[in-house]
């Protein structure tokens, strides 16, 4: 029996081929779990975009969390100032790894239409932040372009190499 026989065979007994790394990511792209930072007007139309128009669960979003424990993703919809940078950063550090955080909207991008002494200039300046999404506020289809963008880069990843699958030296 020649190997491409042999392959043909394997295959119709439904035996799949595929990299540990596909099948990982595969499950994690499939379930991250969003925790909500609403802080203006982007909070609302984030909030019609949950609506069954949109179909969160189709992104694996269905549920959003109430405890940043239990988040994989942090989204950030609207102005944070300077005041709240503190509270955005605690929630971020609460978040077990891997994390992601996507920015929602004008003002969580880039500070917003109305520069202040108050207002931070996009919320990458305490958090490292995976996706943007521009707009003022964004339509639900592009928030829905973001977390396309976001699966690809889960995809990307190999366990190999991402610090939070490291295993810990052993203490001599």
């Amino acid at each position: 029996m020649s190997e491409e026989e042999l392959i043909k065979e394997q295959l119709q007994k439904n035996i799949f081929l595929t990299s540990v790394d596909a099948v990982y990511n595969w499950g994690r792209k499939s379930s991250v779990w969003p925790v909500m930072f609403g802080l203006a007007c982007c909070a609302i139309e984030m909030i019609g975009a949950a609506s069954a128009r949109y179909d969160f669960s189709r992104f694996g979003m269905e549920i959003m969390r109430a405890s940043p424990r239990q988040a994989d993703l942090m989204i950030v919809a609207g102005t944070v100032v300077h005041k709240m940078a503190p509270q955005v950063l605690r929630i971020y550090e609460q978040m077990p790894e891997p994390k992601y955080v996507l920015a929602m909207g004008t003002c969580a991008t880039a500070g917003g239409p109305f520069p202040g002494y108050a207002v931070l200039q996009g919320v990458d300046e305490i958090v490292p932040v995976d996706v943007y999404v521009p707009g003022c506020p964004p339509r639900p289809e592009a928030l829905m372009h973001g977390f396309m963008k976001l699966h690809d880069d889960i995809m990307k990843q190999s366990i190999k190499t991402v610090s939070w699958y490291q295993k810990e030296e052993a203490v001599k």
